[in-house]
This record gives C-alpha cells, structure tokens and sequence, in this order.
C-alpha cells in the first residue's frame, strides 16, 4: 500500500507541475499580446489605470512657429534644455 501511494503522490505532483507549466505560458501568451497590441484589442497611449506610458527615444521638441507662439517662457526653456516639458 506504501508503493501505491508514493506512485499516486508522484504522478498527482507530476501533474501539477505540467499543468502549472502550461498555464503559465498560456497566461504569458496572452499578456504579451495584450500589451503588444496583437488581437482585436485597440492601442492607445495609455494604461488601464489611466495614466500615459512612458515614451521611448528622445525628447523632440515642437519648433513650428503656430505652435512656439502660444508658448510660456518655461515651457520654452525645458524644451531647449532637452527636457520633457511639464508645464503648459
């Protein structure tokens, strides 16, 4: 009855692990597309939460005159020192 046992304890742990295994990756599968923007599921700039993702590259400031126009002097300067700007 000892032998029964171990092999019903082995192959129920076996089991779990493989279940364990394969879960895992249909749950990787599916976030990775989720935040990759593969599926039916629209992309924006934004998360779930609401707040804006963060950009990649380099900060390239707007230079066209409508637009530097209508621009603080704060503004201005972050945009010159390379800087995202964070006032209006």
């Amino acid at each position: 009855m000892n032998i029964a046992r171990r092999w019903v304890l082995t192959a129920v742990l076996a089991g779990s692990m493989v279940g364990g295994g394969v879960g895992a990756a249909i749950m990787n599968a599916t976030s990775s597309s989720a935040a990759t923007g593969n599926g039916s599921a629209s992309t924006s700039t934004s998360t779930a939460s609401g707040t804006a993702a963060a950009p990649s590259g380099t900060f390239k400031p707007n230079e066209n005159a409508a637009h530097e126009a209508g621009e603080s002097a704060q503004r201005e300067a972050q945009e010159d020192a390379g800087q995202v700007p964070t006032v209006p």
